[in-house]
């Protein structure tokens, strides 16, 4: 067992032996106060400390200042900035993108009443943002058996004005010597640290107090429960290779407290969260960069603390009608007559569908990925993409961003540094991708670099979308290689980051090209909301990958994002990945579950097409059917959370977040504002439903339900799936049934009442 249960080597990464040369600095209490051009500057000493286990002050070495910079915005938000490495204040960058309705507020102090010490910080409208108290604390003495407490900046932050919910840096220890957690602290190499030189600073804190019942939640893509409390993540994008573990696609350095405040961490570096798990009494983050860039989110709500936190890194754009209609697809179609039959027979026995996707078959090998059609297999690409045009399908293409060795793009693109190159000896590892296949991959595309990724837009995608292939699949981009040198970032500083400029170049071809904005993603990181759509990755095809998918799903969406889907039913089999058979219940509960997401796309190891399952197939129908008369409904929900902060799929507290029940609740949500999904996960047909204070009305059969309590093992037929909606609710559907959105007039959409009399769809 190598954790120590300590927080100097378990969070800050110290060497628990100690023979590193490293070391820690801790903030002490501030020794000067101003303000400059509307910020007010806060300078902070940092005292070295001890190389040891217990913490004490090195005072033969002097200290070090730093300034700690508090901005204001509206609406309702609070910036921390301080850096011990030399870097600049931005705001615009790639993460960044601030709304026009995000203006700076200017900041003045105003000293505490006389009998006390310390300064408001008040912001021009009025509001008090911030409280740095400079008082002696209290004592009673008693003994001198311990020495004194080490000095600390004791400052509270209210980005909303409210004073009942500050959030407080916390100096949270057990004795002077055994601390849990730092209000702010760094770690330098080599034991030296100065304000000129900073390349031996590596690593900051920073830590806010938290309440014994503090509920946590989002940060990405999380196969978690729904309170986040008492666990630690490292936000360091990775293969996730499935849906029930640690590993995350799409790690996002932002979070919401049950306390009704977000907090966004600024940075694409590595970094480490830890949610009142180290100590129950604090939030910790630490960042491989000796920089903190922090922004406080006040509101009154979740969906307004997300709100504003899309005005700081962008609102998520509207995907296009089709691609909310269902999308089939395999690992993998191998030749255009083997699609061409799957689309006719799709249309022959009208099962709607819009989108058919060709994953890694349709290449000259398998998987070999340089971005053109195999010429025997597919021997008329053009005229096979418009064929399906007419037809009523979509085409989606599947590739990757590195190139592989054996491609034909890869004298080019090493030849004009399009991808990375190595350091030292050949390196051809992606830091753990899913490669499935027996390929090396010679280097990453570098989108760090404008020419690569004009190469990659004009060259490899332009072609295909421009004889009608309508989406890009942008899979894979939690690793790149890390061995490798890029142009503008060390490999450490741009993983996180990548997706978001792999994702964005492929999103701005395909809109410039078909006018539809979109792609088809699994990496993620702040600000790829604005670059829809994102899926949940290589789940398992069972019971557990689908609850782990909803789970993920859920954070997801507490995380910024609005739009989000999911392989059915499953990616991958079990046991055996490729080849052990899906258990029909499996292909329904998902079908249905996918239903009631913003997206819907049929995918995986083996046959997903619905006529192989006969004994489950016309109940599948009939919910595909069910997708399309919702998808009136859908639209509006969707344009609604484009503007807003709300998902598509949104967990309940997003609607009750003073019900203590649903911070807990992470297999049931809202399907935009008006349908609460009640999806079966298991395979008794059987689970139990909470249902919120008020009424419900059962959206199938118009049964009443009281809320604001359980309703306990709940038998649930296989063709059947508990969805509620408020009485005095209004859906609109589309009356008619149709074969794909081509086939549809909106204006011809109905609104259904739940009335008195309403007796279900």
């Amino acid at each position: 067992m190598k954790q120590t249960n300590y927080h100097l080597f378990d969070f800050m990464d110290f060497d628990p032996s100690l023979q590193k040369d490293e070391a820690l600095w801790k903030a002490y209490a501030p020794t000067k106060i101003e303000e400059r051009k509307g910020d007010i500057i806060v300078t902070i000493p940092y005292q070295k400390q001890l190389h040891q286990e217990d913490m004490a002050p090195d005072t033969f070495v002097p200290q070090q200042s730093f300034d700690l910079i508090i901005r204001a915005y509206e609406p309702d938000i609070v910036r921390l900035f301080t850096t011990m490495s030399g870097d600049e204040m931005t705001e615009a960058d790639d993460m960044l993108m601030m709304a026009k309705e995000v203006k700076r507020l200017p900041l003045t102090v105003r000293s505490f009443p006389e009998d006390s010490v310390g300064y408001d910080v008040i912001a021009a409208n009025g509001k008090k943002v911030a409280a740095i108290d400079l008082n002696a604390p209290v004592l009673d003495h008693w003994s001198d058996l311990l020495t004194p407490p080490q000095p600390a900046p004791f400052i509270t932050f209210y980005p909303d004005g409210d004073e009942t919910k500050g959030i407080a840096l916390s100096d949270d220890h057990f004795s002077p010597p055994r601390y849990d957690a730092l209000p702010l602290g760094f770690c330098s190499a080599g034991g030296c640290a100065t304000t000129t030189n900073h390349t031996n600073n590596e690593r900051a804190t920073i830590s806010f107090k938290c309440t014994p019942d503090e509920c946590f939640v989002g940060t990405g893509e999380r196969f978690r429960k729904m309170d986040l409390s008492g666990q630690t993540f490292q936000l360091k994008n990775q293969d996730g290779q499935g849906v029930n573990n640690r590993r995350c696609y799409k790690n996002i350095p932002f979070y919401i407290s049950s306390r009704m405040y977000g907090c966004f961490y600024h940075t694409s570096d590595y970094c480490k969260l830890s949610l009142a798990d180290h100590s129950t009494r604090s939030v910790q983050f630490l960042n491989d960069h000796a920089t903190l860039d922090v922004f406080l989110i006040g509101g009154k709500t979740p969906e307004e603390i997300l709100c504003s936190y899309r005005m700081l890194t962008g609102f998520p754009q509207m995907p296009p009608l089709w691609s909310f209609g269902i999308w089939m697809s395999r690992m993998t179609y191998f030749s255009a007559d083997e699609v061409n039959e799957i689309c006719d027979r799709l249309r022959q026995e009208h099962y709607p569908c819009d989108v058919i996707h060709l994953d890694t078959g349709w290449f000259c090998t398998d998987w070999l990925c340089e971005w053109k059609f195999n010429p025997e297999r597919f021997p008329d690409p053009k005229w096979f993409v418009q064929h399906l045009k007419k037809n009523g399908f979509k085409v989606s293409l599947w590739q990757l961003p590195y190139v592989a060795k054996g491609a034909e793009q890869l004298e080019e693109a090493k030849k004009n540094r399009y991808i990375s190159l190595p350091t030292k000896e050949e390196d051809t590892s992606t830091g753990g991708a899913s490669n499935f296949s027996a390929l090396d991959y010679a280097g990453t595309i570098d989108f760090t670099y404008d020419k690569a990724t004009d190469w990659y837009k004009n060259q490899l995608l332009k072609p295909l979308l421009e004889m009608g292939v309508k989406c890009i699949k942008t899979d894979f981009g939690e690793n790149i290689h890390m061995n490798h040198r890029y142009h503008a970032s060390t490999p450490e500083r741009l993983n996180n980051i990548y997706a978001l400029l792999y994702q964005k170049a492929a999103y701005e071809v395909t809109k410039e090209v078909t006018g539809d904005g979109i792609v088809w993603a699994r990496a993620a990181w702040a600000g790829c909301q604005r670059y829809p759509l994102h899926w949940g990755g290589d789940s398992a095809s069972s019971w557990d990958g689908l609850a782990g998918s909803l789970k993920g799903g859920l954070h997801f969406g507490l995380s910024g994002f609005a739009f989000w889907s999911h392989d059915i039913p499953g990616f991958h089999s079990m046991p055996n990945f490729m080849n052990s058979p899906i258990d029909p219940s499996v292909y329904v509960r998902w079908t249905q579950f996918g239903v009631f997401s913003s997206h819907m796309r049929y995918h995986g190891t083996c046959k997903r097409e619905p006529w192989h399952y006969p004994n489950i197939a016309p109940i599948v129908k009939r919910w595909w059917k069910l997708r399309y008369k919702l998808l009136p409904y859908i639209i509006d929900q969707s344009e609604k959370a484009c503007q807003s902060g709300y998902p598509l799929v949104r967990a309940l507290l997003m609607h009750h977040p003073h019900d203590r029940q649903v911070w807990h609740i992470d297999d049931e949500y809202y399907f935009g504002s008006e349908f609460l999904v009640c999806p079966v996960m298991t395979g008794d047909n059987r689970r139990d439903i909470y249902l919120p204070e008020g009424m419900w009305v059962n959206f199938f059969t118009g049964e009443r339900l009281h809320g604001g309590r359980w309703y306990y093992d709940v038998e649930v037929p296989l063709d059947q799936m508990p969805v509620f909606v408020r009485p005095g609710a209004h859906i609109q559907i589309y009356p008619d049934d149709v074969d794909s959105t081509d086939d549809m007039d909106m204006s011809k959409a109905i609104t259904i009442g739940i009335t008195k009399d309403y007796k279900g769809i």
